[in-house]
């Protein structure tokens, strides 16, 4: 893992160690810059995942880049396919689905509305950063 990206935890000082999984997806997330990357930990919440991963684009084709990234890097270094793909019509909400971790990639607009992290907002939730921007 690249040593000069870090993530900081909003609940605690010290930063957590996130699954592979988790892990590969951040980096790809800010491999393409995506926006405000933050993992909400929701394993004591729900038992429909782990981990949801929230971020957003700036563009169209920034938040299809996004998307894109993410599923070939995770093929790439686990082999593993997404099992669920929405959004990638309107790139206003992706959705990459991978059980365990779900990936939410929106435009900005749109997440505003949503406010996903409002909803979890008793999960542990993690900014992930790139110190390189």
């Amino acid at each position: 893992m690249n040593e000069t990206r870090t993530s900081t935890s909003r609940t605690t000082r010290k930063s957590p160690q996130f699954a592979p999984l988790v892990s590969i997806i951040n980096e790809a997330l800010l491999e393409k810059k995506a926006e405000e990357v933050r993992v909400l930990d929701v394993r004591k919440l729900t038992t429909l995942t782990d981990y949801f991963i929230i971020c957003h684009g700036g563009s169209d084709t920034q938040i299809r880049a996004l998307a894109n990234n993410v599923t070939e890097k995770i093929k790439e270094q686990t082999g593993e396919h997404v099992w669920r793909k929405e959004g990638l019509e309107s790139k206003k909400w992706v959705v990459l689905d991978y059980v365990d971790v779900v990936v939410h990639i929106f435009n900005e607009e749109t997440r505003s509305f949503y406010a996903l992290e409002k909803m979890w907002n008793d999960a542990e939730i993690t900014d992930i950063h790139d110190e390189k921007s």
